[in-house]
């Protein structure tokens, strides 16, 4: 049994992260913004707390194992490229302040290479409407992880789409820094193989200070 912190556990893909660690009968702190939309579970422990309060967060990831962050505004929140670029640093802080050894992140697909020297988020393939908060992840990822040696990090970026009825499988595939696409040109995963990958992740570390990826 590991012992985690999870920051957004009650988003899209920290829900699907939340269950897959229950499921294999981990225990589990979650720091949400509202405790009532959390499952009733005795491996489960509800904390409401901002995660722009640094110490609150180092406080809470006191003595775990890892800290694990899905952490999202909201991708309809007006503000959340200000608070992506203002949260994420204050995340990877609390984590190095409370002593724990490993923090995973939920990434994103942006900073992905689709072709020889050209990243996903510079390819014209992602809505502009969605800019705000792939931009400031992927900048987060290049500019403050990359250089970051006192706390063992991963970034686990996602295919280009999550599919809309997915299942989980077991039977995808891992890589680094290029975006996985299917023989169709599809570049997909289901959020619960997502979440399978990444607890699989936490349970035996196989990347270290390095981002990783998956699709089918």
């Amino acid at each position: 049994m590991k012992n985690v912190l999870l920051i957004g556990a009650t988003g899209f893909v920290g829900s699907a992260v939340l269950n897959e660690l229950l499921e294999r009968g981990h225990k589990v702190t979650a720091v949400v913004r509202n405790a009532a939309k959390l499952p009733q579970n005795e491996l489960l422990t509800a904390a409401e707390q901002d995660v722009s309060d640094v110490e609150a967060i180092a406080k809470l990831a006191e003595g775990k194992d890892a800290v694990i962050s899905a952490y999202t505004p909201g991708w309809m929140n007006p503000e959340i490229e200000t608070l992506i670029t203002e949260n994420y640093p204050k995340i990877l802080d609390a984590a190095k302040r409370s002593g724990v050894e490993r923090l995973l992140i939920v990434g994103g697909a942006g900073t992905l290479f689709c072709a020889p020297g050209l990243r996903v988020v510079d390819s014209g393939a992602i809505p502009a409407e969605i800019m705000g908060g792939v931009r400031p992840l992927g900048n987060f990822y290049l500019d403050n992880l990359t250089n970051e040696n006192d706390i063992d990090w991963v970034f686990f970026s996602p295919a280009g789409t999550f599919d809309e009825e997915g299942k989980k499988t077991g039977n995808y595939r891992l890589g680094k820094d290029d975006l996985i696409v299917d023989a169709e040109g599809n570049s997909h995963i289901s959020v619960q193989d997502y979440a399978d990958a990444l607890v699989n992740e936490l349970d035996k570390p196989v990347h270290h200070k390095e981002r990783f990826t998956i699709g089918y």
